[in-house]
């Protein structure tokens, strides 16, 4: 029983087909996720399923009695609502009885009497299970203050409370355009393991390939206005689709040298054209438009002259930084090494781009020192494209940087051949850059960052607005880079492959260094978790009491206690000597993650064995002397 329909769908955009013909159907328990580059619609897609924009031809049906939840990129709503009018809408019962419950219980001054009449109610709608849901998603989510108005917010807060209001509403079928985005990666993983429940009916277009993988029942490419369906994950996707290029390849190749018979054929006797058989006449115009297809693809190019690096890179000293009551960073120390590659988690708002923005000298620490290498030359990436000037043409903005660009063989090309390499071809090089969208600005950013040939790249979430395959460009691109790389990203597949330490901001100023990936990070926080919530498993067996005799007399050590108290000696030295050459090695600056995730393994099995023996020693201690 499919839950929406859409039949021979199409839809134009400057005179060009966007796509046409789609047929696509979504039943119950269905999740499709839609991908593809920048530019072929799928956010149009998207719009004309729910009904936002009409499309040129065909129709979209939404079996009746279901409800469609719909997440945009960029919602809208009245500026001097609070997050909580936001979050509960008045059309929905029980959501306004929680929503007076909710302010009551946030407003010391609420009467016993109000109190107790939203008690009554809550009761007889059953609406506590709803409660519970309300505190998990706004919880989950980093929802901010109830009465917070909702123009004082940021960009992303706004898109985390659409969200939250869209997982409250409960629709039978949810359509979401890029949901990981503003998410830090705690609210990811959530999301994901809500998304994935049995009775959730999901569209969505995403660039999160963890997301895609681990949520996605079918994955729906985009390519050149037609649909093409894998019933399967991110991996089995990718190589079906190079299958379907290939053999793609191959009939545009034997279409092009079919063509040139029947195009003789066409051309023979042309006034008996008419007696020619129909059929035949018909075959060839359906083998031209084949043999026609342009199978190139634009794809990004990423190439630059790195800047030399010395050997003092960057070095940091006990920095502090609070606002107000609330600390950032507390006492932190590290020094950068060649070809660092350091990831940068934590929760949204704990810090981290004020840590970013202090190493590079935008905002100062409260005490302690930044000193970087004399070679050292950032290249710093931000989430707003605020070194943009929309006023300028694109030409303009690049030319006033430099009018040629050295690469990395020390060859040269002008800013115009540059830009074509960043898919901004000659055409569109006379915009202006107000008129660019979103992935377009980000591109744009990049490529001026690039052309400072830094050696010292800080990335600050640079995976947002751009497409699959870009990320693709630019993971490779990254994973050759030479220099240091600092990389906040709440893309965690990006932060898998290209980081092999990370920064955990764990809150009130504290950040841990871990060694290893963030999917590693996460595998040792279940760990702990799972040794924390099982204290039984990790502590050896308290036996039953017995009574005993006590006695004034304390026993002499046998001489084998003696022995093994004085072998203990050694062996807590040797194995202190050996975390110590073990410490020495992780913070040696390898990149090798397999020998890294090793080295870590042997220090923590050494660290509990120390304190296994030096527990046993203490004890034989007592009795030796």
């Amino acid at each position: 029983m499919n839950y929406l329909s859409a039949e021979s769908i199409a839809k134009t955009f400057n005179d060009r087909w966007l796509f046409k013909d789609v047929t696509l159907g979504i039943a119950q328990g269905e999740k499709f996720a839609f991908v593809g580059n920048n530019g072929v619609g799928k956010s149009t897609l998207l719009k004309i399923l729910t009904g936002e924009i009409q499309p040129d031809g065909g129709k979209v049906s939404l079996r009746q009695g279901i409800r469609l939840g719909y997440l945009t990129q960029q919602p809208s709503v009245d500026e001097n609502l609070t997050v909580k009018d936001v979050l509960f809408s008045d059309s929905n019962e029980i959501a306004r009885v929680v929503k007076e419950y909710e302010d009551c219980i946030h407003h010391p001054d609420t009467t016993p009497e109000r109190m107790q009449a939203v008690l009554e109610r809550m009761e007889e709608l059953k609406a506590w299970d709803y409660e519970a849901k309300v505190h998990e998603v706004i919880e989950k989510l980093g929802v901010p203050d109830f009465d917070k108005k909702f123009g004082a917010l940021s960009g992303g807060q706004k898109k985390r409370i659409f969200l939250a209001q869209l997982l409250l509403q409960e629709p039978d079928l949810i359509i979401m355009d890029e949901p990981t985005n503003h998410l830090d990666l705690s609210a990811i993983e959530w999301l994901e393991n809500y998304l994935s429940g049995a009775n959730i009916t999901l569209i969505m277009v995403t660039h999160d390939r963890y997301f895609l993988d681990n949520v996605a029942t079918e994955i729906i490419e985009l390519d050149r206005g037609q649909l093409y369906r894998y019933k399967g994950n991110y991996a089995y996707y990718l190589e079906k689709k190079d299958q379907r290029e290939e053999i793609l390849k191959a009939e545009v190749s034997k279409a092009k040298n079919l063509l040139k018979k029947e195009l003789d054929w066409m051309r023979r006797q042309p006034k008996a054209r008419g007696t020619k058989a129909k059929y035949r006449i018909e075959a060839f115009y359906d083998l031209q438009e084949k043999a026609s297809q342009d199978l190139r693809k634009e794809k990004l190019e990423l190439d630059i002259k790195e800047a030399r690096q010395g050997g003092k890179i960057l070095e940091v000293e006990h920095i502090t930084k609070k606002y107000g009551a609330l600390p950032i960073v507390n006492d932190f120390s590290y020094v950068f090494k060649k070809n660092d590659r350091i990831g940068v988690v934590g929760k949204n708002g704990v810090g981290k781009s004020t840590f970013l923005d202090m190493l590079t000298g935008k905002i100062k620490p409260d005490s302690g020192e930044i000193n970087p290498g004399v070679t050292t030359k950032y290249g710093y990436f931000t989430q707003e494209a605020i070194s943009l000037n929309p006023n300028n043409r694109l030409i303009e903005e690049v030319k006033s940087i430099a009018e040629f660009i050295t690469l990395s063989d020390g060859s040269q090309v002008s800013a115009s051949k540059f830009l074509d390499s960043f898919l901004f071809p000659p055409d569109k090089q006379y915009n202006y850059i107000n008129k660019l969208s979103g992935g377009e600005k980000k591109r744009l950013q990049l490529l001026k960052l690039l052309i400072t040939n830094p050696n010292f790249l800080i990335l600050d979430e640079p995976t947002n607005d751009f497409d699959i395959d870009t990320l693709n460009v630019l993971e490779d691109f990254l994973d050759k880079f030479s220099g240091c790389l600092l990389l906040v990203s709440h893309d965690r597949y990006f932060m898998d492959h290209l980081v092999n330490q990370l920064f955990v901001f764990e809150g009130d100023g504290n950040i841990r260094l871990f060694n290893g990936n963030y999917s590693d990070y996460r595998d040792w926080v279940e760990e702990q978790e799972a040794m924390e919530a099982s204290p039984k498993a990790s502590k050896p067996a308290v036996k039953e009491e017995v009574p005993v005799v006590v006695t004034t007399e304390k026993r002499k050590a046998t001489f084998k206690e003696k022995q093994e108290y004085e072998k203990l000696q050694a062996e807590i030295e040797g194995l202190e000597k050996k975390k110590e050459e073990l410490s020495t090695l992780i913070n040696s600056g390898s990149t090798d993650h397999k020998q890294l995730q090793e080295w870590g393994q042997q220090m923590q099995q050494i660290a509990g064995d120390i304190d296994a023996k030096t527990m046993r020693w203490l004890e034989l201690s007592e009795i030796v002397n």
